[in-house]
């Protein structure tokens, strides 16, 4: 659980400042689940420069209380809970010289977005608030007031968590609240995660992930988990203790994630994340007549002009899908040696197979591919540049799916290979595959 914090404070010397409005959202990792947002009389007069930079005058906080009168519901909502800022040694040595006013030693832990962005974006030009927000198409209000710079900080430190492809954030908060045996009200929680999709994150008592899973509904999948009675699910029941979950929206992303973040953690309970996940090919081969055919083969490879499938049956009905809809001469999938006038010239019918590659392969395509997002309002994004996936990302504002440089900048990055390939082209063939949106070249 996360405490979302900015706080306006009056300026003057060091330890003499003062609270003067205060912004907390309790965020649980997916949501906000609690909110705290007010301004409070600091019994001291605000700096000048503080009034001109905020709006805040000392007019304004006369009939504001006080913040003894609001000190108790401080720490309800950030019991148990990390404190979350931009510049977190700031807000926490404020709020803690608040409290020591009252008598109380007030203590929680810490994250600071600053170091985290510096860690997961390292290439900012600044990692300011204002600055590192606006270069990520993040939009904002309020700036330099706790609610807005809270918000900020919020939606920033989303797209941390999705960026942290190792779970280095998310794994030392499993370690902290993990301690100890699952208690009986745990196993409902994990039963009621929500039903999207997405992907499922399985850690033992010392914080360690066993296993990651995708679905189109984790609540569904992970309740399978803890009822069947296969080999994989008795050791997942006996040693799971905390669920956590990432939602995509998009399938496609959530079936990308789990296959790189299994080779990435290497949980002992996912099979080898890095073997071949197709077992045929398709690709053109010119005959004698001078007519390009489609062959189906086995490969242990997948060759950049060719396509994966997921077995025989899958490659076969691809071939009659694409009969169909490009009308293909009979010898372009049969590679029999009919003759022009029974198929058409080999250059009417070898453009209609080209046609139907050109469409379903991502071969040095610079792309874009739309899909669901969280929620509504939103879409996901996977960038694809010379035909090699990038990585992902969420958007809300259209203006960010046509800017190539925020998509970079905002995006999850990926390392692609042949099973990414595979993947991403199995989800194009489906009949309601994702939008797409070619890119064009840079200058």
């Amino acid at each position: 659980m996360y405490a979302i914090l900015d706080i306006e404070s009056t300026g003057g010397k060091y330890n003499e400042e003062g609270i003067m409005e205060i912004a907390i959202y309790r965020f649980d990792g997916h949501q906000v689940v609690d909110q705290f947002i007010c301004l409070i009389n600091p019994e001291r007069e605000i700096q000048p420069f503080v009034s001109k930079l905020t709006g805040i005058n000392n007019k304004m906080l006369r009939s504001a209380p006080k913040f003894h009168e609001v000190a108790k519901r401080i720490v309800e909502i950030t019991e148990n809970a990390i404190i979350v800022a931009h510049n977190a040694q700031f807000d926490y040595r404020i709020l803690r010289t608040e409290f020591r006013r009252l008598g109380y030693d007030y203590q929680r832990k810490t994250l600071c977005t600053v170091d985290l962005s510096k860690q997961l974006i390292p290439d900012a030009e600044s990692h300011s608030l204002g600055k590192l927000v606006r270069s990520l198409g993040i939009a904002t209000s309020d700036r330099h007031r706790a609610n807005g710079d809270a918000q900020a900080t919020l939606k920033l430190f989303k797209l941390l968590l999705g960026k942290d492809t190792d779970k280095k954030i998310i794994t030392e908060v499993m370690r902290e609240e993990t301690h100890g045996e699952l208690s009986p009200n745990q196993l409902d929680i994990v039963l009621n995660l929500p039903s999207e999709t997405g992907v499922y994150y399985m850690y033992d008592k010392d914080g360690a992930i066993i296993f990651i899973g995708k679905t189109k509904n984790i609540k569904k999948r992970v309740n399978q988990h803890f009822t069947n009675v296969g080999s994989l699910a008795r050791k997942l029941q006996k040693e799971t203790k905390k669920v956590a979950f990432e939602a995509t929206g998009s399938e496609l992303v959530a079936v990308l994630k789990e296959y790189l973040e299994s080779f990435k953690n290497k949980p002992k309970y996912n099979n080898n994340p890095r073997k071949k996940l197709f077992s045929h090919i398709i690709g053109p081969e010119q005959n004698e007549s001078g007519y390009i055919t489609l062959k189906i083969e086995k490969s242990r490879f997948l060759k950049p002009d060719k396509m994966g499938f997921n077995g025989l049956a899958s490659a076969k009905s691809f071939l009659d899908k694409i009969r169909s809809e490009f009308e293909l001469c009979p010898c372009s999938i049969d590679g029999n040696n009919q003759t022009p006038d029974e198929n058409g010239t080999a250059e009417e019918c070898n453009t209609k197979i080209m046609s139907a590659l050109e469409k379903y392969n991502i071969l040095d395509k610079d792309m874009v591919i739309l899909d669901r997002g969280r929620q509504t309002g939103e879409r996901s994004f996977i960038l694809i540049k010379s035909g090699v996936l990038q990585g992902y990302g969420h958007v809300e504002l259209n203006y960010q799916i046509n800017n190539i440089h925020i998509l970079e900048s905002i995006m999850t990055p990926m390392s692609g290979d042949e099973n990414t390939t595979f993947i991403i082209q199995s989800f194009l063939r489906k009949s309601n595959a994702p939008k797409t949106i070619a890119l064009n070249p840079k200058p």
